[in-house]
């Protein structure tokens, strides 16, 4: 009789700290302006204090609502991507993305174009510079 309410008290105490440890994890780790009801410092004092009824409270009261996205609403990294939001299709599947990729990589090439003609200009005014006008590689002579 003796050990059965022993291992009562044990797998009580046991339920009691995972329950505050779940709740102070949970609570630490919730955003300031998001606790509702109290300041966050008040409910981790809470949930320490009077276990395991604080960390109850905490579920029931100080957890912040974690409703699905509503439209609109700014998306946060590591909340999933909102779907009302979600793209309908992949870029690739864009016609008009595909065109913006074209148009984008014939401007990249014209502009690399005009980039080695005023590099190649550039070489050749230095390389007649440096040869001076006698073509010996001389300056010339003043």
């Amino acid at each position: 009789m003796m050990w059965r309410v022993v291992r009562l008290y044990g797998l009580l105490f046991l339920v009691n700290l995972a329950l505050l440890v779940v709740a102070l994890i949970d609570c630490l780790s919730t955003d300031e302006d998001e606790v509702r009801n109290l300041p966050k410092i008040a409910w981790v004092f809470i949930i320490l204090l009077f276990s395991p009824v604080g960390a109850i409270v905490w579920f029931v009261a100080g957890r912040p609502q974690r409703a699905g996205a509503r439209p609109g609403a700014a998306w946060r990294p590591g909340s999933g991507f909102p779907e009302a939001t979600r793209p309908q299709r992949a870029p690739d599947d864009d016609p008009e993305f595909l065109r913006g990729l074209a148009k984008s990589r014939r401007d990249d090439e014209e502009m690399f174009s005009k980039w080695e003609a005023d590099l190649r200009r550039r070489e050749d005014e230095l390389r007649r510079r440096e040869e001076g006008e006698d073509g010996e590689g001389r300056p010339p002579l003043g």
